[in-house]
């Protein structure tokens, strides 16, 4: 994977699409914001009304019908300009079924007065809120059956306003937007507040909303560590829903070369979609990796800039008395012979046994890689650098030295192969000027130093 590049590649992933193992739930309902008002529909308490439409993992399908077993994390959707959330039935059609909870706001639907951006980027981040808390009300039809891992996603204005409730929104794992649409407050200045991990897609032929305009200034403007820019070549704007009077009426005004068909587009969609919400609402690694490997396999219908990496796979290094793992994670466990030792949880380790050491590392987004095994020796696991002492010229051609040491102190220094190759008192320095150019060791007092021959 190379990073922050563009990459285009000649063959095509097949396989993308899995079936699921849940029947689809429905149901409706209405949540509010004391702190505003109007929105839509009624009942969900004072203030703005956010009417929601659910699709749910289910026992059996229809309104209504018990939650299949288990937890589930939430997607919450955000629609595009003069769009209903029933455009978007490829969308929970293919979710729902693979065990995610999909919420869709009705809000900001209408022609005229135009809609509000501001106000349904809130509708979105108060959705997902909310649907958490449900897990703990026993009256919820989500009672216990909500896992509170949250993602935003959103097409053309609901893209644009996905943005605005990502930013500065850290209760969420992710932000998916699919072309989405500058937005008034600004999507694009609104980037820079957005820290979680972020996937754009985009068509190649899209009028509506430029991408030179719209999602590539949105996607270079996010501050998130990890991203990715996905470009569909050939593709459209509306494609990436099911077909719409209104946005299908607009793309025929603006959009020209579109050369794929509106099931290719959600194919090539889900391809890289799939894995992304596996690891990042699932959080599974496995699921990150296959993400990674797609990128790199990336047929010619989909142009890529990624500024996400694989893990690497860390060694274990060992100088001066301490072991280092050679990568950096946002954790680390060592473990000596097969079990954790307890409290090292740093990148650097001071052993003070022998055996087969192993350091863990977890990275930024979860995932974990494991050392090779690293064999230390008795010898080696006492060397330090200074232990309060300090031996000088190292590396040492004739003499060495050693600070604040009383003559007559009996030395001993060893080969690096542990052999010793010299025993005697200390005497105002030590002359190893016949010893062979190499590392050696030298003890005194039950101490050890490193230090190197030329």
């Amino acid at each position: 994977m190379k990073s922050a590049t563009i990459l285009i590649f000649s063959i095509f992933f097949c396989g993308s699409i899995v079936f699921g193992q849940f029947a689809i739930g429905h149901t409706t309902l209405t949540f509010n914001d004391p702190a505003r008002t109007g929105g839509f529909g009624t009942g969900g308490g004072a203030g703005r009304q956010i009417q929601t439409e659910i699709y749910y993992p289910a026992t059996s399908a229809g309104d209504n019908t018990p939650v299949a077993n288990g937890n589930f994390p939430i997607i919450v959707f955000g629609h595009g300009f003069a769009m209903s959330w029933d455009a978007y039935q490829n969308i929970w059609e293919h979710y729902a079924p693979k065990g995610y909870i999909l919420a869709f706001p009705r809000t900001e639907g209408n022609l005229f007065p135009a809609p509000s951006h501001q106000d349904f980027g809130l509708d979105l981040k108060i959705v997902g809120d909310k649907l958490v808390a449900l897990n703990s009300a026993t009256t919820s039809l989500f009672f216990q059956k909500i896992l509170s891992n949250v993602g935003i996603i959103g097409h053309s204005m609901g893209g644009g306003a996905s943005i605005l409730a990502a930013s500065g929104n850290s209760s969420i794992r992710t932000v998916i937007g699919l072309a989405p649409a500058e937005t008034n407050p600004s999507a694009i200045t609104a980037g820079s507040g957005v820290t979680v991990p972020a996937l754009i897609f985009s068509g190649s032929q899209d009028g509506v909303t430029p991408p030179a305009d719209h999602h590539l200034p949105i996607f270079n403007n996010l501050s998130s560590g990890c991203k990715t820019f996905a470009s569909i070549t050939g593709g459209a704007h509306c494609y990436f829903a099911n077909s719409n009077f209104n946005c299908d009426f607009g793309e025929a005004t603006s959009s020209t070369g579109i050369s794929i068909s509106r099931s290719q587009q959600h194919q090539r969609t889900f391809s890289l979609l799939d894995p992304w919400l596996s690891f990042m609402l699932k959080d599974s690694c496995d699921s990150y990796a296959t993400f990674m490997n797609r990128l790199d396999d990336a047929p010619a219908q989909l142009v890529v800039n990624s500024t996400c990496s694989i893990n690497p796979i860390p060694n274990i290094q060992f100088s001066n008395g301490t072991l280092t793992a050679s990568v950096s994670g946002f954790q680390y466990q060592w473990s000596l012979n097969g079990q954790n030792i307890a409290g090292a949880i740093n990148q650097d380790y001071q052993p003070t046994s022998s055996g087969q050491y192993v350091v863990e590392v977890i990275f930024y987004n979860g995932c974990s890689e494991v050392s090779a095994p690293f064999d230390l020796n008795g010898l080696e696991v006492q060397v330090t650098e200074n232990n309060k002492l300090s031996l000088f010229p190292n590396p040492v051609n004739e003499i060495i030295f050693i600070d604040n040491l009383p003559n007559d102190t009996p030395i001993l220094i060893y080969a690096n192969d542990g052999l010793v190759c010299f025993s005697g008192l200390y005497e105002n320095g030590i002359d190893v000027s016949n010893l062979v150019p190499g590392i050696y060791i030298l003890e005194v007092d039950k101490r050890h130093f490193k230090f190197i021959k030329h």
